[in-house]
């Protein structure tokens, strides 16, 4: 009886998971005959049919789910038995997978860049997508921590703060509102008040504060990015509520400038699922975050905190 190669068994997963033979064949760097001939293996070995083709999509039959779910949990597990190897070894290595929603991948990298240059065997994998996305990728194991404002209510997870999130109003250095010495939330609302689409950290900051100062929740426009939202904020089509850490580089190129109101401040968490072991290379970065984190993000927001002065903060 033939056995299942990692190869196989990863072609699978991720056919299953882009329902596409083409797309699984770029995320393996592989061509798509070669992913291909893995499923049709694979499929001898197993006796019976994986995939089906629906339209121009790839899906698992029935067959397919089951095997999939243990291909993952072998693949897994074989990475995890990797990283104790090495670890018995005093070598901190193996794959970092950690999700970021969109807002965070700012404050990654002052993080990242300390922890990984200390462990040269540390691979990475960064997924950045919308909340959404990041739950749904901690669901699936496709990343083992996650990083984001409000723990998701959804999932069990362990989650500990490790910074503040500042978020401000921000708009063009020439908007007419940067004239004034003192705006009120009236003023913001009525000023085409742009905010990320329901369920960002952004957009659930905004809303809470509103409801809290007895204003409705009613915004002159919703856009699904950051970098949207800048753009049409720097050409002065309203003003935005944005994290300070997503404008840094506006700021410094004096594209964008925050409104003379208060700044909203929450908290980043980083969490993993709680029923799920997690790797020592994850745990390694997750102590680093907690223990480095507030102090390395400050570091990074340094000069925008100077410009502040004593400006207030919503808490």
């Amino acid at each position: 009886m033939y056995h299942a190669s990692f190869r196989q068994l990863q072609s699978l997963v991720l056919v299953g998971r882009h329902e596409s033979v083409s797309r699984a064949a770029d995320a393996m760097h592989l061509t798509q005959p070669a992913v291909s001939l893995q499923i049709r293996t694979l499929e001898e070995i197993a006796g019976i049919a994986l995939t089906r083709k629906v339209g121009r999509n790839i899906q698992l039959t029935a067959a397919g789910e089951v095997m999939a779910e243990f291909s993952e949990r072998i693949l897994r597990l074989w990475e995890q038995a990797t990283d104790e190897l090495a670890a018995l070894q005093g070598v901190t290595s193996g794959t970092l997978r950690i999700g970021a929603v969109t807002t965070a991948e700012h404050l990654l990298p002052p993080m990242l860049v300390p922890f990984t240059l200390e462990r040269p065997d540390v691979r990475l994998k960064l997924q950045v997508g919308n909340r959404t996305e990041i739950i749904n990728m901690l669901a699936r194991h496709e990343i083992e921590l996650a990083i984001m404002g409000t723990p998701p209510r959804e999932l069990r997870t362990n989650a500990a703060k490790f910074a503040r999130h500042p978020m401000a109003f921000v708009a063009s250095p020439s908007h007419p509102l940067m004239k004034k010495k003192k705006i009120t939330l009236n003023d913001v609302m009525a000023a085409n008040l742009l905010v990320r689409e329901r369920g960002s950290g952004t957009r659930t900051a905004v809303e809470k504060l509103l409801r809290e100062e007895g204003h409705a929740a009613e915004f002159g426009s919703e856009v699904s990015s950051n970098e949207a939202i800048k753009r049409m904020v720097a050409a002065g089509l309203g003003v935005g509520f944005l994290s300070v850490h997503a404008c840094g580089l506006e700021f410094e190129a004096g594209l964008l400038a925050t409104l003379p109101i208060n700044l909203v401040e929450a908290d980043w968490h980083i969490m993993h699922l709680s029923d799920q072991p997690i790797p020592k290379v994850a745990a390694s970065f997750q102590d680093f975050v907690i223990e480095n984190g507030q102090d390395l993000v400050a570091r990074e927001l340094e000069g925008f905190t100077k410009r502040l002065g004593k400006r207030k903060s919503y808490r």
